[in-house]
């Protein structure tokens, strides 16, 4: 009997740490002590590797985001000064203040005016611009992925960044340690040979012990001598072409940028390589000027736990909130938190067209199943889902009437609104929109409608299993671990695609 007693103590000592831990967050508690209470022990262990509030948080803000904003580069000159200026310009804002001024008011962010914004819709668009751009590189490449493989396409980018190191550029490249973890060392040691530097974001082992492991950068990007970027949702990968046999063809969208926005895109990176290296970069080439004669205001939002803000959350429920007429989102995840789920309920009862693309084709089941537990209660007031057909959708877009487009890393689900580092660009100009609209309108007609009579008669083991996912993603717990997806594994399944 003492041993049972033991046993049952322990269980009330791990349900009120998480209670206690978890107060702020009844959801994630919930979450939590549903998954403690189908493993026990091994529950509370995952909590205390995984669930912990991201240690280096107070460190990066103090030491990281201070040294960044010290820099004083030129460029700046040209961002918004203040709310009337972009007013005045874009007459539409003029009927959304409070939309604006949240935007304004985004720690860290500012609206660049002078841009050149390029949308590259799929890998076989994007890649060549971002090989051509690296192969006329005189200064610098700054190169940062998520996933990054050892395969054609990522030799081919080897190719480039070691030939351009050689040359005296200066190559530093940071790889997030789950989400390549596939990455061998000789495709690193072959880059540090050349001249690159290059850094590995959290290690996996490494942050598993020092419980970070469920903190991962999601960000893509590069930059080339300060003056072009890109960012969007493909990472470096033969999948990514359509080479999964499994998903097939790949639907995605990243962009091409110009102007002042790089100067953000740059000012995220530095931040990152200041984490991983401990190095502060301040060479005055990092922030040539310019001559971009484009006018295209461009807002460059990165978010992580490592702000005091959810600031791409925030950006999200604010334009959701805020739209008139449309709320067009394309998303290859769709966990939403209870404030976009209440933003798009109202918008849809309000009669906004809203409508989400999402996949048929899923990689990874339980968060298929958790993106499908949402459909039917949103369904029910208005809001119009459809899968998409041609393969797998990855893109991460958000399209709010004509006021604005989002384009970036970020999914809509709670691992890239509080768990992930995310990059986004909130875009203005109507030549963007009309066409992020249009690549929209293409993908609907590649996707089928889910129809609320057709859908509710799904069976009783299936609406069991959306619910049990929806328990799992509320941790948040989606991706990131580099084990299969198996039995207890399937809560933690690697998500090398994300």
């Amino acid at each position: 009997m003492l041993w049972v007693t033991v046993a049952l103590l322990l269980f009330i000592f791990q349900i009120f740490t998480i209670l206690i831990g978890e107060f702020r967050k009844p959801s994630k508690a919930v979450a939590w002590l549903s998954i403690l209470f189908i493993f026990p022990v091994i529950g509370f262990i995952m909590y205390y590797f995984l669930a912990k509030e991201y240690s280096q948080r107070k460190k990066v803000r103090r030491r990281g985001r201070r040294h960044v904003m010290d820099i004083r580069y030129a460029g700046l000159k040209h961002a918004a000064s203040d709310i009337e200026i972009e007013a005045d310009r874009l007459d539409h804002w003029r009927h959304e203040p409070r939309l604006f001024a949240l935007l304004y008011n985004i720690p860290s962010s500012k609206i660049t005016r002078h841009n050149e914004v390029q949308v590259l819709t799929n890998a076989q668009a994007a890649y060549p611009s971002m090989l051509e751009a690296m192969e006329r590189a005189k200064e610098h490449i700054h190169f940062e992925f998520y996933t990054v493989r050892n395969d054609a396409i990522g030799r081919q980018f080897k190719e480039v960044l070691v030939r351009k190191a050689r040359a005296g550029v200066k190559v530093r490249c940071i790889f997030d340690g789950i989400g390549s973890y596939q990455l061998d060392n000789g495709y690193i040691q072959e880059l540090k040979q050349a001249g690159c530097e290059v850094y590995i974001f959290l290690p996996g082992l490494i942050a598993f012990f020092d419980k970070r492991i469920n903190y991962r950068n999601h960000r893509k990007i590069i930059v080339v001598d300060g003056a072009v970027g890109f960012l969007g949702g493909l990472n470096v990968g033969d999948e990514y072409l359509g080479g999964n046999p499994k998903l097939g063809f790949w639907r995605d969208t990243h962009l091409k940028l110009e102007g002042d926005s790089v100067f953000s895109l740059q000012q995220t990176f530095i931040t990152d390589w200041f984490f991983v290296s401990g190095e502060r970069l301040a060479d005055s080439t990092l922030f040539p000027e310019h001559e971009c004669s484009a006018r295209k205001p461009v807002q460059i939002i990165s978010s992580g736990p490592d702000a005091h803000w959810d600031a791409v959350l925030e950006m999200y429920f604010a334009a959701i909130t805020a739209a008139k007429k449309r709320i067009y989102i394309t998303t290859p995840y769709f966990i939403p938190d209870a404030g976009i789920t209440m933003g798009l309920k109202t918008a849809a009862v309000s009669g906004v067209d809203v409508r989400i693309i999402f996949p048929e084709k899923a990689d990874s089941k339980l968060v298929n199943y958790a993106s499908l537990s949402f459909l039917e209660e949103l369904m029910q007031v208005g809001v119009r889902f459809y899968a998409y057909q041609k393969g797998f959708i990855h893109s991460k877009v958000l399209l709010i009437d004509d006021l604005l487009a989002s384009v970036g890393t970020a999914n809509m689900d709670m691992r890239s609104f509080y768990s992930n580092f995310e990059l986004n660009a909130v875009l203005f100009d109507r030549e963007t929109l009309h066409r992020i609209e249009s690549d929209f309108v293409q993908d609907l007609k590649d996707s089928r409608e889910v129809e609320l009579e057709v859908f509710d008669k799904r069976s009783r083991w299936q609406k069991g299993k959306e619910v049990v996912a929806r328990v799992a993603g509320a941790a948040p717990l989606k991706g990131d671990l580099p084990w299969g997806s198996g039995s207890a594994a399937v809560f933690f399944r690697a998500d090398p695609l994300a």
